[in-house]
């Protein structure tokens, strides 16, 4: 089973830049019968990237589905398979002339890009997560798994600590971007996925990705 993937429309905007992203995608939050999202909420489950582009069709929710699964009915096996798949997914950018990264919690926040990160340490791993323990573990770690941490609607005095020591904090707004938040500049992340090239202290804009789906919780910033 080929766990790694290519196919997203924003990480293909990294390939201007020389990078090419390969990214795991899991059936998020409980919906393969095994919780992939501890620090979920209920706004951030509904509007999840699960729900939008390729993500809409059966054959593909149904895919991973299948992934998640065997992750946890057979843990060593779908490792063994994720590491083949890091060993191609570097043959195939070096042989387009780009540099490999990968993301292993495109759907999940399982903190994965944490152990395959060390095997690994020509690569650049990078995630988004709400699991504030994995960012303070990773900025002390300093290596080559770079953490996002995600702003959920309720753990905004995470998220200023995080951004206190340097981290940065990805927030959704509903139509547009404002120059600052919370006092700390806001980039654009919708430009690319690239989220190790941002600096430190930022706070990373995204906009609100249409799903037909409801939520009237804070996760989503309007201003």
């Amino acid at each position: 089973m080929r766990l790694l993937t290519t196919q997203n429309a924003k990480t293909v905007k990294g390939e201007k830049k020389g990078y090419l992203t390969f990214i795991l995608y899991l059936a998020p939050g409980d919906i393969s019968g095994k919780e992939v999202c501890p620090r979920r909420t209920e706004a951030c489950f509904e509007t999840c990237l699960f729900h939008s582009g390729r993500g809409r069709m059966k054959s593909v929710q149904e895919a991973r589905i299948r992934k998640t699964k065997r992750l946890f009915e057979n843990r060593k096996g779908f490792m063994h398979d994720l590491e083949v798949d890091i060993h191609l997914a570097i043959y195939q950018a070096e042989k387009r002339g780009l540099i490999p990264c990968i993301r292993l919690d495109g759907t999940s926040d399982l903190g994965l890009g944490g152990k395959l990160s060390k095997m690994f340490p020509e690569v650049q791993f990078y995630d988004y997560t709400k699991v504030v323990q994995r960012v303070r573990r990773t900025r002390v770690e300093d290596n080559n798994y770079h953490l996002t941490f995600s702003y959920s609607g309720r753990n905004k005095t995470s998220c200023l600590e995080l951004l206190k020591y340097g981290n940065n904090v990805a927030v959704v707004f509903a139509d547009e971007l404002p120059e600052k938040w919370w006092g700390y500049p806001v980039i654009n992340g919708d430009e690319n996925d690239l989220r190790f090239l941002d600096g430190s202290g930022k706070i990373v804009g995204l906009l609100e990705k249409k799903t037909g789906r409801k939520t009237t919780d804070e996760f989503i910033q309007a201003i």
